[in-house]
């Protein structure tokens, strides 16, 4: 398996690439019985395709909202979201999205959640897709469990099959392991590498946690505190597959106080 890892210039746009998915002065305002929300301001976002992107900035910055204009379940006040040279509106087929929570149904199984999107579609399930990523997930014989005999972890997997099932081009993750406990958020990062890996998918990435993010990213974004806009992109030239022994190391350790530091400056 080749290196994932890209190089290039650390910046929202280039000439030198065309983007999976064009974020363009993007501004999103909320509004409230208590006043207008400024969530995000001017956004410009350019997400290769195939890359591992991160995004990351402090609590409230307007991280998910941005993710969600990308998925077209929220709309922008102004700017544009375009997949290629389609301009996003509402969801795609080209485009999952895996939440921070699981979200299956308590009184579905397994295996009947995750036909759900098919069912929506009203299209026949790819029942061997859907058993082969089973089993690289490590949920082979669990399709008959409902939710409640899952554990947090094992859920999360099913959530990942659930949308990698429809076999979108680009997968959009809202901080989906920040709720699990960190041996288990390891093996999703793990897991959530090694697909990545194999599939070639484009994936953006929110989370609160700089190590996850450097883990797991070819380029991690920086946003501001509200309103959001994106202030820096580093490169994360680390080549793959990682291991988690490489988050003790002087040079990833450095990584987390420059990305901190940027963070905290803004």
């Amino acid at each position: 398996m080749q290196s994932h890892a890209r190089g290039g210039a650390a910046q929202t746009g280039s000439s030198e690439f065309e983007p999976k998915m064009r974020v363009q002065s993007a501004d999103k305002f909320y509004h409230t019985a208590s006043g207008d929300v400024h969530a995000l301001d001017s956004v410009d976002l350019d997400v290769r395709d195939g890359e591992f992107i991160c995004v990351i900035g402090p609590s409230g910055c307007g991280k998910t909202t941005l993710l969600w204009c990308m998925a077209g379940l929220h709309d922008l006040s102004s700017g544009s979201v375009l997949l290629g040279q389609e301009r996003i509106v509402s969801p795609h087929p080209e485009i999952a999205m895996i939440f921070q929570d699981a979200n299956l149904l308590p009184w579905r199984d397994l295996i009947r959640n995750i036909y759900l999107p098919f069912e929506i579609k009203r299209v026949k399930p790819d029942i061997d897709r859907i058993q082969k990523l089973l089993a690289q997930v490590g949920l082979e014989g669990f399709d008959r469990k409902y939710p409640r005999e899952l554990s947090g972890g094992m859920q999360q997997r099913a959530s990942i099959v659930r949308s990698l099932a429809v076999d979108p081009s680009l997968l959009l993750m809202d901080e989906p392991f920040g709720a699990l406990d960190a041996f288990t958020r390891d093996e999703m990062n793990l897991l959530i590498q090694s697909i990545w890996m194999e599939t070639g998918k484009t994936i953006v990435f929110v989370t609160h946690s700089i190590p996850e993010a450097i883990f797991l990213a070819d380029r991690v974004a920086v946003m501001s505190a509200r309103p959001g806009r994106i202030t820096r992109i580093f490169d994360i030239d680390i080549p793959r597959p990682r291991t988690i022994d490489i988050t003790t190391t002087p040079s990833f350790i450095g990584k987390v106080l420059e990305i901190k530091a940027s963070i905290e400056s803004r």
